[in-house]
């Protein structure tokens, strides 16, 4: 790349796969002499994607992962643009706009050389068992997003069952069944708003059930997501023996799984409890319908073991658990954007190493480049590789050509779009940490639910081009 190219880029998406790949674009850029300017577009007010509204607020280690992602975007203002620089960062901040609505993608297609598609996955994946869709059966993402203060979601969550059932054997089932069996009053020094926190402190819930369809060696976990399971307050945490026939901690395929087992067996050790709620993991159950006359009130599963070659197999033998709520947490599905390639039975957008097929000068990052698995490290190096690949393509001139030089928040305000900056967002983010302050539970913050109100703080604090 030499210093005379400058590039103008998209990136549709602002959660960890959108920032980082902006954040790696814009050093590759500065490294090579060039010169980029990227805009990231957010369909929510504000920034951080999953990590804002689909990681449960307990989780104190989030904070630093949010701290970094703040730093790489407060960090990309252009120095040399003097003190009227808030409209000439590197990478400019651009929420409440879906793309695909708002604005469309051949909008963005003609303003910029290139597009990066960083939308992730929000929707659950779908679980085909009978009795599914029946009243009390609900997908974790949904259940997430309201604990998390998503402006889209319902203000409000059924917890009256008394007994629930999560099927899932990974972080986001350990993430709903830890909030959903710890009692409502320890989540009030955590972010949650004040309408979820009434939520969790009237639940009518005992007993939380989670189900695996493989065994204890094979579980998704992270070991710190497991451990924070016997840490919970007046909650016990039940295992059942024959889960565990075969299975050796020390013959573990990694250290990682070490760890876990060993928590597990050390769980099965501790004598009985007495706690108020408890927390039932169980493996090698397959779903197989929910039952319900109206509502759901219980589910079936089939046991299973491994098979000589390791496939699991079903065993014939059923059982029943009384529940009155069921939560899947199965996995996400992709989310699309109007005009763009998408796989439908994959959830992605069809592509080879980020460039998306057929369509030069596209390209996908995160979740919807490649499913939703992997933590934020597989993020990070997922986004290396797409980011690797719009630099070559830019060296060789195969980038899209430009045909509006016009900006792209003149479109949007001829639109009537009240879209957010980054100086919105700091407005925001003080707002909610006042809140936070000055709340009866102080906390670090308490986040705005609604989206009108976010746009509000938003615009009212701040809109500098």
């Amino acid at each position: 790349m030499t210093s005379s190219l400058n590039l103008r880029v998209a990136i549709v998406g602002s959660g960890p796969a959108g920032i980082y790949a902006g954040n790696l674009l814009a050093n590759a850029v500065k490294e090579r002499g060039g010169r980029v300017e990227i805009d990231l577009f957010e369909s929510l007010p504000a920034p951080y994607g999953l990590i804002r509204y689909g990681v449960a607020p307990d989780h104190p280690r989030i904070k630093g992962i949010v701290t970094s992602l703040h730093e790489m975007l407060d960090a990309q203002a252009d120095p040399s643009s003097g003190s009227g620089a808030a409209d000439r960062r590197t990478i400019r901040f651009i929420g409440n706009v879906e793309v695909g609505k708002d604005l469309g993608l051949d909008e963005l297609r003609e303003r910029y050389h290139a597009v990066i598609l960083a939308t992730g996955a929000i929707r659950d994946a779908a679980l085909d068992i009978p009795g599914i869709d029946l009243p009390g059966s609900y997908g974790a993402a949904d259940f997430v997003a309201w604990f998390d203060g998503h402006p889209d979601v319902a203000r409000t969550w059924p917890l009256d069952a008394t007994s629930a059932a999560v099927i899932g054997n990974g972080n986001v089932a350990l993430d709903v069944a830890r909030v959903l069996a710890k009692h409502g009053e320890d989540q009030r020094t955590t972010e949650v708003p004040d309408n979820v926190l009434a939520g969790l402190e009237s639940s009518a819930i005992t007993d939380v059930h989670v189900f695996g369809r493989r065994g204890p060696a094979d579980i998704k976990f992270t070991p710190i997501e497991l451990r924070e399971l016997g840490e919970v307050r007046d909650v016990d945490i039940v295992l059942h023996d024959e889960d565990f026939d075969g299975v050796d901690a020390a013959s573990a395929s990694t250290n990682q799984l070490k760890v876990m087992l060993r928590t597990l067996n050390s769980w099965r050790e501790r004598p009985a409890g007495t706690a108020s709620r408890r927390l039932h993991l169980h493996f090698w159950h397959a779903p197989v319908s929910i039952e319900g006359d109206g509502r759901v009130q219980s589910i079936r599963f089939e046991r299973t073991r491994a098979g000589e070659d390791g496939a699991l197999e079903r065993t014939g033998e059923f059982r029943d658990y009384d529940v009155q709520a069921v939560y899947r947490a199965v996995g996400y599905y992709g989310t699309r954007v109007e005009g763009a390639p998408f796989d439908e039975r994959r959830g992605v957008v069809p592509n080879e190493a980020g460039r998306v097929d057929d369509e030069p000068g596209l390209y996908a990052t995160g979740w919807i480049k490649r499913g939703p698995v992997g933590l934020i490290g597989h993020t990070k190096s997922d986004a290396l590789e797409t980011i690797t690949n719009i630099v070559a393509d830019a060296e060789a001139g195969l980038l899209t050509a430009v045909e509006a030089e016009d900006d792209i928040l003149d479109v949007l305000d001829a639109g009537g779009t009240e879209y957010t900056t980054w100086d919105g967002w700091l407005a925001l983010d003080a707002h909610e940490r006042h809140l936070g302050e000055t709340h009866e539970h102080t906390r670090e913050r308490v986040k705005v639910v609604p989206r009108e109100e976010q746009v509000a703080v938003s615009r009212d604090g701040a809109l500098v081009r």
